[in-house]
């Protein structure tokens, strides 16, 4: 017999993808947005860089922080529903047999199938049906706080070092901005 295959689908990336794209965009919008914002003030060089650190250190952390709490809220609830669950399926296995099998129904089984199809993967896992099927909670899908905040801070932190690591010969130009009436900029 042979052994099955393990496909790789970008699905089992998408809790940490999202968080990635997300801190990224945001690191290097909003550095390059506060370089350029404190280079307008005729700082120096230096004064510039340390601006730019600054933001860089503080929306890494700012980030991290965020995605842990929102990640942690989401990883609650989810445990939540499986301890309900789980409750549920130790009170009364055959409404959450039949509410499994209509599920089953629901997407296209006849009602004799669904009800061995209910029956089998209820004996084998019947929290782990329930969890995929009912809940929408996979492996792949389950919140992990850690690993968001991980990937926020570090992506983050790639985005804003970009605009810091701007040579002075590439900033970007800020005649407009010098240029326009003091009454504007006040």
């Amino acid at each position: 017999m042979r052994p099955a295959h393990k496909e790789n689908h970008l699905i089992d990336r998408i809790g940490w993808l999202r968080a990635a794209v997300l801190g990224a965009n945001d690191g290097l919008v909003s550095t390059a947005s506060l370089i350029v914002g404190v280079a307008a003030s005729s700082a120096a060089s230096g004064e510039i860089l340390v601006a730019g650190t600054a933001g860089l250190v503080a929306g890494a952390m700012s980030m991290a922080a965020g995605k842990y709490v929102s990640v942690s809220s989401q990883s609650d609830t989810e445990q939540a529903d499986l301890a309900r669950e789980r409750r549920e399926l130790e009170d009364d296995p055959a409404a959450e047999r039949e509410e499994l099998a209509g599920i089953y129904v629901a997407r296209g089984l006849d009602r004799d199938l669904a009800l061995r199809v209910a029956d089998q993967l209820m004996a084998k896992d019947a929290l782990g049906a329930h969890a995929r099927d009912e809940l929408g909670i996979s492996e792949f899908t389950t919140a992990r706080p850690i690993q968001a905040a991980l990937t926020s801070a570090s992506t983050f932190s790639a985005g804003a070092a970009c605009p810091c690591s701007w040579p002075r010969s590439r900033r970007p130009p800020l005649s407009s901005t010098r240029s326009l009436p003091p009454r504007w900029c006040s």
